[in-house]
């Protein structure tokens, strides 16, 4: 028979009688290394030493006598399929990508006709009145994120002049995202409506879905006598939209690629069939996709995605964002190297820490795939912190980098085929009307801004999905903190201080 071996294994081998003549093979920077052998001991066991691509190493067990006495176990053997079976599984050729801008544009179509029965919300904004670099005022934005709570206040000056700002950020207790709508908004408090039709990026707090979200703030206002008046409830990629469009008019559309994700883009007013309204004096809607809840039998999901979807807080929802979001990236990683140790990646003992959530996340990872040392020094530092893995080999080590390079490359690629949906169903893709008219997209997270090779994967995809020429007529431009900043210009822009102005 013929296996690959771990240093387990040949210990095994070496300890029992029959093999007793047999030595063993020495270690190499790459594995176990050692001389061609046919050496019998007693009971006629032969080892042969192969050589085979990628620094690993196979060897050829016979045995003269009594055949199939002697097991031996193929941990890496199995570790290398179950990683080529997970690489095929993530795989997003070119292909692949375009049924999944296909699929994306059928579903903004249906969203925008219809209310009921659409995996994307495509939900009108209300806003009608965009920055236009003459507001005045001083202006707050809270803005709620996936971790973090910032308070931003603005100064706006007037034409010419600009804008100051200043921020503070709270991280927002894990039990008061799981807990109750009282106490997540007075810790908010320590526009001008909207109903919350679903809670994401790990928030699950009751008693405020279906409810008027500025309503409840304002309960905690003047629970606490604040002087304050809401002027605007806004999501954050309108925000980010916002805030782009102020400095930039070519602004057509904002994504937020961080703990969570989603996009807005502005959309003809015509193409959005379920508007019962009166037709905005704009002519345009900013349509907010809620992108996150994208679903489809395009996707390619793995074992990974369907565990950690089950053990979320809404399993069934944001699929899409599961995939590719700054919350989830880190996971995912935990639990296809969970899989892996369990058929032996680390040896016999599977590290505690992996078995638990949260013992790797997406700033780990991050720091893991930007190591471009030849031993993978940094990544085995954080295993070792992380995971409290004392030592690993540099083939062990290569198997983490490899796991952490298919889902980020994934998910950047998804990201990329997303925003190219956008733009076909704006005619901004290059194919057709105005394809040739320069558009800028306004892009905020800290997934994008903080993780290098997730967003050169993603740039790769965008060109190659877009064709270089009209690619040409794209720019991809950080609008860092730009929802916080757009969300107290649309309170400058809609409020009444600002309409006297």
């Amino acid at each position: 028979m013929s296996t690959l071996l771990t240093q387990r294994s040949l210990e095994a081998i070496c300890q029992l009688p029959e093999a007793s003549g047999l030595r063993l093979p020495r270690r190499s920077g790459y594995g176990f290394r050692c001389p061609s052998i046919n050496s019998a001991g007693k009971g006629g066991v032969s080892l042969v030493y192969h050589r085979i691509d990628r620094g690993s190493v196979r060897y050829s067990l016979s045995r003269k006598q009594e055949p199939g006495v002697v097991v031996v176990a193929a941990q890496q053997q199995d570790c290398q399929r179950l990683l080529d079976e997970f690489r095929q599984a993530c795989d997003t050729p070119q292909g692949k990508l375009e049924t999944v801008v296909d699929s994306m544009v059928l579903e903004m179509e249906a969203g925008l006709a219809a209310d009921e029965g659409c995996l994307l919300k495509m939900l009108p904004s209300y806003v009608e009145n965009l920055p236009k670099g003459t507001e005045r005022g001083v202006y707050y934005a809270l803005d709620l994120g996936g971790t973090n709570f910032r308070v931003l206040r603005a100064v706006f000056r007037g034409p010419g002049e600009g804008c100051t700002q200043e921020s503070e950020i709270f991280t927002i207790p894990e039990d008061l995202m799981l807990g109750k709508s009282e106490e997540l908004f007075d810790f908010i408090t320590s526009v001008s409506s909207g109903t919350l039709i679903h809670w994401s990026k790990g928030f699950k707090v009751s008693g405020t879905v279906g409810r008027d979200i500025v309503e409840v703030l304002r309960e905690s206002i003047e629970r606490r006598n604040f002087e304050m008046e809401v002027a605007a409830l806004v999501n954050d990629t309108v925000g980010t939209l916002a805030g782009g469009r102020y400095i930039n008019g070519d602004v057509m559309m904002a994504v937020i690629l961080g703990t969570g994700t989603n996009a807005c883009y502005i959309e003809r007013a015509e193409a959005v069939p379920k508007w019962k309204g009166p037709p905005p004096k704009s002519g345009i809607h900013v349509i907010n996709t809620e992108w996150g809840n994208f679903g489809s039998p395009t996707l390619p999901t793995t074992f990974a995605d369907d565990e950690l979807d089950r053990e979320s807080v809404n399993p069934g929802e944001h699929i899409f964002e599961k995939m590719m979001s700054g919350m989830y990236l880190g996971d995912l990683v935990r639990r296809v190297l969970l899989k892996l140790a369990n058929a032996g990646l680390f040896g016999g003992a599977v590290p505690e820490k992996l078995t638990k959530k949260g013992s790797l996340v997406t700033p780990d990872t991050s720091k893991m795939h930007a190591d471009e040392s030849p031993s993978l020094e940094i990544l085995g530092e954080i295993l070792q912190k992380k995971l409290e893995l004392d030592s690993t080999t540099l083939e062990q080590r290569k198997v983490v980098y490899s796991v952490i390079d298919i889902i980020t490359r994934r998910g950047a690629r998804l990201a990329a085929a997303a925003i190219v949906a956008v733009l076909r169903k704006i005619g901004r893709d290059g194919r057709s009307g105005n394809g040739k008219a320069r558009t800028v997209i306004a892009m905020d997270g800290g997934l994008y801004e903080r993780y290098p090779q997730f967003r050169n994967y993603l740039r790769e995809a965008f060109v190659k999905l877009l064709g270089e020429e009209a690619a040409k007529n794209v720019d991809i431009e950080l609008s860092k903190d730009g929802s916080g900043i757009g969300a107290a210009l649309l309170a400058a822009c809609h409020s009444k201080y600002g309409a006297q102005q």
